[in-house]
């Protein structure tokens, strides 16, 4: 009979006992096995430990490869999964960083985090690899939308800055590129001020409608070597262009995304989706609150496109919020602090 593969970690029973309030406290341990990926794991100084003692309330103890946990039964039961999850990126080749474990701690109030970080049954871990870096969900959403992402023909992405809707389209364009499950990336935007009057831009079209273009290019150079984007830019293969050069085309084969689409008209939008052709798969990315169009969010493409195609077969939309911001946690508290703002004065 073939021997088992030696599991990373061994885990000590969970001692449990109850806490004056009525909560229960624990103690758990885990044993690592590759001495060779603690470092990175526990972090510079045992940064990593510290930020998930900080934001679960719990106190961890390292000494050589044996990790104890010990706090309310909720704080060190998260613990022990961020832990876990952090072990496995580590053996997938990943780099670990302060957004990664803060991502991590906020997903290990899911009950699915272990199969996210290392499959369940015949199930692969959910990520997207591409030529630069391996991208793995960030947030609860995150998790949603790489589902849709790789199973939807049109996925609409709604919500604030921050929460990853562009970057992780183009990284699931760019593996589907690399993997030539389609033949062409099309990024398309559509060129609105947003408040600010730019005026005359010199140059040809390509140098007016670069800079509205620009968070494209960004995702794109992130997850590609700079010589393969400019050799396909060349070829043909990857197109970026403004919403208005889409018109009377049909896009087979390709991957087509459409950022800060709250700023298309009606028509625009219903334009853009009726591009659609054969074996194609199109992402449209915005932000409902933050349209710059005369007539604000009324005259929204993208508020109309939702409302009429939502719940059609084939057609998804994940929803992010503040809480799902990936940037610096100060966006989120400041995307947070405009919302509630915008509420009261809605109300």
């Amino acid at each position: 009979m073939a021997r088992k593969p030696a599991r990373a970690y061994d885990e000590a029973h969970v001692q449990a006992a109850p806490l004056a309030e009525g909560r229960r406290r624990a103690r758990t341990e885990l044993v690592f096995d590759e001495p060779a990926v603690l470092g990175a794991l526990f972090g510079q100084f045992d940064a990593n430990l510290v930020q998930i003692e900080n934001r679960l309330g719990v106190f961890i103890g390292a000494r050589g490869n044996r990790v104890q946990i010990e706090g309310p039964e909720e704080g060190v039961a998260r613990a022990r999964e961020v832990l876990k999850g952090l072990h496995q990126r580590l053996l997938q080749g990943q780099d670990l960083d302060t957004g990664a474990v803060e991502a991590l701690i906020s997903m290990s109030a899911e009950p699915t985090l272990d199969g996210i970080i290392t499959g369940s049954g015949d199930a692969p871990p959910i990520m997207i690899r591409t030529r630069k870096k391996t991208i793995v969900p960030r947030s609860a959403t995150q998790i949603e939308y790489m589902r849709a992402l790789a199973s939807r023909d049109v996925i609409f992405a709604l919500g604030p800055a921050g929460t990853g809707k562009t970057y992780v389209a183009v990284a699931q364009a760019v593996s589907q590129l690399m993997t030539g499950s389609v033949q062409r990336l099309v990024l398309s935007r559509p060129a609105v001020e947003a408040g600010e009057r730019l005026g005359f831009l010199p140059g040809d079209m390509k140098d007016k409608v670069d800079p509205y273009l620009r968070p494209l290019y960004d995702a794109l150079y992130d997850c590609m070597p700079p010589e393969q984007v400019e050799r396909r830019l060349a070829s043909g293969e990857i197109e970026i262009a403004p919403i208005a050069f889409m018109r009377g085309r049909t896009l087979a084969d390709s991957f087509i995304i459409l950022d800060e689409a709250q700023n298309t008209t009606k028509e625009q939008m219903k334009m853009f989706l009726t591009r659609f052709g054969q074996n194609s798969r199109m992402v449209v990315c915005g932000d409902p609150r933050q349209v710059d169009i005369p007539g604000g969010p009324r005259m929204s493409g993208l508020n109309d496109a939702v409302g009429r195609l939502e719940g059609i077969d084939g057609i998804a939309v994940t929803r992010f919020s503040a809480a799902d911001v990936v940037r610096h946690p100060i966006v989120g508290r400041i995307v947070e602090a405009y919302e509630g703002g915008e509420a009261g004065e809605d109300g």
